[in-house]
């Protein structure tokens, strides 16, 4: 997992090219940027969407082995919890149509605001449970690209 401000984009030229170029389309993106799918190469594209936080997400966790998630809001702020899979319970299987694996837990999970500026990098060991509310729920427009994974 990586959590970092956006002005810091040229320190991820190294690690990899699709992470990149994930990382400066949500730089050079703003939220009148109209919901919909981006195609930024064949390899990386870019779901926009809009929602309101919650409470809590009924789903839980979910974790990906396709895709690399990078998430960031462009309007508003969300957190978003994380814990390492191995510390998860599964409570849906890997489907690879939807690429992802749902899981729950009982222990306190690492916390992170994504946000002005803020993003994360989830990679398929970091279980995740986006679209939580920081104080009341609020909308917010999301960008969450996705990076295909070396196989």
């Amino acid at each position: 997992m990586i959590y970092d401000n956006i002005s810091n984009l040229e320190l991820y030229k190294g690690l990899s090219p699709d992470i990149y170029e994930g990382i400066k389309f949500l730089k050079e993106a703003d939220a009148s940027i109209a919901n919909g799918v981006y195609q930024i190469n064949p390899r990386v594209k870019a779901i926009v969407s809009e929602y309101e936080t919650k409470d809590k997400n009924e789903y839980g966790y979910e974790a990906h082995r396709k895709y690399i998630d990078i998430q960031c809001t462009l309007k508003g702020q969300e957190r978003v919890a994380c814990l390492p899979i191995d510390k998860l319970i599964e409570t849906k299987p890997y489907s690879d149509k939807d690429d992802a694996a749902l899981y729950s837990t009982t222990i306190k999970p690492i916390v992170m605001t994504i946000g002005n500026g803020y993003f994360a990098v989830f990679y398929p060991q970091d279980g995740h449970m986006p679209q939580l509310c920081i104080d009341e729920p609020r909308v917010v427009k999301k960008v969450v690209v996705k990076v295909q994974m070396n196989n």
